[in-house]
């Protein structure tokens, strides 16, 4: 491909020879940065086949007590190593790490400058005329008014970044109570599954007891429907408890990113906490500096605030300001600069500004609003512990005596002393009394756990004061 025609004078070709050697320049320039492209396929991800295959630092845990927990799987899963496998493998986490990601990748894109734009233009001559040659000019500009707000953009961006980080902080927290939360319920339920086997081993002998004296005729339907009941009942009870078990542990294993069939080696006892009054006035007096979901709403706030004074300052006119150089066809070259404005008349950002006070205005209220219903949230937390304490000691206490009276009847039964009727009533109201001290025990540890949550839980280091103040 020719670049001149050979019957023009040279200097017809000096123009677009120089204008193409610019631009080749800044092609290459500009391509040496480039990213490329890899593919990423998409995966089944089928769940680990046993808790033994995660891996997990405990370095990197949000909370002390998990940093400082002996992370040990070879006897057991206890609570806190499920809170850590959960913080470590729980797939809705791993997708918010994602977005962190994609966060802190929009604040770096708000910091980088805007790139210059080049231009080139070449007239050519319809009709070579000796003594005239081919008119160029070329130029380059930058959008000032784009450099003025990098600055909120990158602060703005910063601060978003920082409240995805603490939001994903927060989930986090969440995690540990739901992990807390699942352990304890599976523990309850198969503490409970074994209760309901038990009493439908030992009532099926005097199920067939019942059936024998209806089939003789000993009975009538009327004095043996206590007794029929009584064994359908703790099968159906059984049958029951069963299912909520199983739908609990498929729901820790979803938590952990577990396999379906991954078995769940749970030992030791359920979470426990219990924060003295003084304890709690102190986390809540400190909650706005350490809770991540409250930082989160502060960070975005002062995100909004960045965006509004950006806003703002978008109102004043766009400013475009280049240099130039042109040849025209009789060769006469000049150079000079070019400024482009955006007269102020009709839109001036009015809008975006009546949006970003708007929005900031619900911010605010909704950072206020999630602090107030945080402090009664946990004051109903603590005065329903206390009654929960009372319940939980009051249903042991009587769990104890039934259990006594149950192993009394049982004997008194099995030598012939007690009638049947009087047994199964005995055995009913101490599977009842056993069944709600579990309950008890189990309903004061999620308040304990729910508590823990929206405290902070009582063994965080206070973070760095906040100067947020809507």
């Amino acid at each position: 491909m020719r670049l001149f025609r050979k019957d023009l004078p040279h200097d017809y070709a000096t123009p677009l020879s120089h204008t193409l050697r610019l631009s080749l320049v800044a092609c290459v320039l500009g391509l040496a940065g480039c990213a490329t492209y890899a593919p990423l396929p998409v995966g089944e991800r089928q769940g680990a086949k046993d808790v033994s295959q995660l891996s997990v630092d405990t370095s990197t845990m949000p909370l002390p007590a998990l940093r400082a927990h002996q992370f040990d799987l070879s006897h057991g899963t206890d609570v806190t190593d499920v809170a850590i496998l959960a913080v470590a493998n729980s797939p809705d986490l791993k997708v918010m790490r994602d977005q962190l990601g994609v966060a802190r990748a929009q604040a770096f894109q708000a910091g980088l400058l805007p790139d210059p734009q080049i231009s080139i233009n070449q007239e050519y001559l319809t009709h070579p005329i000796p003594g005239y040659r081919t008119a160029s000019a070329y130029g380059i500009s930058e959008d000032v008014t784009s450099l003025l707000l990098r600055s909120t953009r990158k602060a703005a961006a910063n601060a978003q970044a920082d409240q995805v980080n603490l939001d994903l902080l927060w989930t986090e927290w969440q995690t540990i109570a739901q992990a807390r939360q699942l352990f304890n319920r599976i523990v309850s339920l198969r503490e409970q599954q074994r209760q309901f086997s038990t009493e439908q081993a030992k009532l099926a002998p005097v199920d067939g007891y019942v059936r024998k004296a209806l089939q003789e005729g000993n009975l009538t339907f009327d004095a043996a429907s206590a007794g029929l009941n009584a064994y359908a009942d703790a099968t159906k009870r059984l049958s029951d408890c069963t299912v909520q078990w199983h739908q609990a542990e498929h729901d820790l294993r979803v938590l952990l990113g577990l396999a379906p069939d991954a078995p769940l080696d749970l030992i030791g006892k359920p979470f426990q906490a219990s924060p003295t009054p003084d304890q709690v006035e102190i986390a809540l007096a400190s909650l706005p500096q350490r809770r991540p979901d409250l930082l989160a709403l502060q960070a975005g706030y002062k995100s909004q605030e960045i965006t509004l004074r950006g806003a703002i300052r978008a109102q004043f006119p766009a400013l475009t300001v280049g240099v130039d150089r042109q040849s025209d066809n009789s060769g006469v070259t000049s150079h000079g600069i070019n400024i482009g404005v955006t007269l102020p008349l009709f839109d001036r950002n009015r809008g975006n500004i009546a949006i970003e006070k708007a929005t900031r205005q619900q911010l605010k209220d909704d950072y206020e609003n999630r602090v107030l219903t945080t402090r009664n949230d946990i004051h109903q937390l603590m005065l329903d512990q206390a009654t929960l304490t009372k319940q939980f000691e009051q249903s042991q206490t009587q769990s104890k005596r039934l259990d006594e009276a149950r192993r009394a009847a049982e004997s008194a039964w099995q030598k012939g002393l007690l009638d049947w009727p009087t047994y199964l009533s005995i055995r009913a109201n101490a599977l009842s009394a056993d069944v709600d001290y579990i309950a008890a025990r189990d309903q004061q540890s999620q308040q304990a756990i729910a508590l823990e949550a929206l405290l902070g839980s009582t063994d965080l280091q206070p973070s760095p004061a906040s100067t947020f103040k809507p």
